[in-house]
């Protein structure tokens, strides 16, 4: 029943205990007690909307950040993941495998306060080999949910 919960509110975290438990054919007692539970052992860390942030912050910057690293003794990447979680303008943070170690994305106001945060902070931090900034200018789609009509954005046709 744990994991049922987890996808439905992944899906949608406006469903009610009540929408769940009628879905899972459970007592909706039964659903609120366990979403309380999975709230209080952290396994349910919040809740949120999928926005379309044009709509409060146009002016705001977002920025994907491929950094290689050094892992460190005793720490391997955790310490210098630790380290760049603190930073405000980090909104999420992965270790991941390829060609770089950590992929951050960041917001700010403006290009200069990225590309700020990135000479000033990040690439300061040691075990920073190297970093890759690549500015973000549209979002089409988060979390599977479509962020605008699809009729709207079809290519051009280009005529010979």
């Amino acid at each position: 029943m744990q994991n049922e919960i987890l996808r439905m509110l992944n899906e949608n975290a406006r469903l009610t205990p009540g929408q769940i438990a009628e879905r899972l054919n459970k007592s909706e007692k039964e659903v609120a007690a366990m979403i309380k539970r999975l709230e209080e052992d952290n396994i349910i860390k919040g809740y949120r909307a999928i926005v379309d942030e044009s709509v409060f912050s146009p002016n705001c910057v977002k920025a994907i950040i491929e950094v290689k690293v050094r892992p460190e003794r005793d720490g391997g990447f955790n310490n210098i993941a630790k380290r760049v979680s603190k930073f405000s303008e980090v909104s999420s943070l992965y270790l991941v495998s390829g060609g770089f170690d950590l992929l951050i994305e960041v917001q700010g106001g403006t290009l200069q306060e990225v590309a700020d945060f990135v000479s000033s902070k990040l690439s300061t931090i040691e075990g920073v080999i190297s970093t890759s900034t690549h500015f973000l200018l549209k979002k089409y789609k988060e979390s599977g949910k479509m962020l605008h009509n699809e009729d709207e954005y079809e290519r051009l046709k280009v005529s010979p």
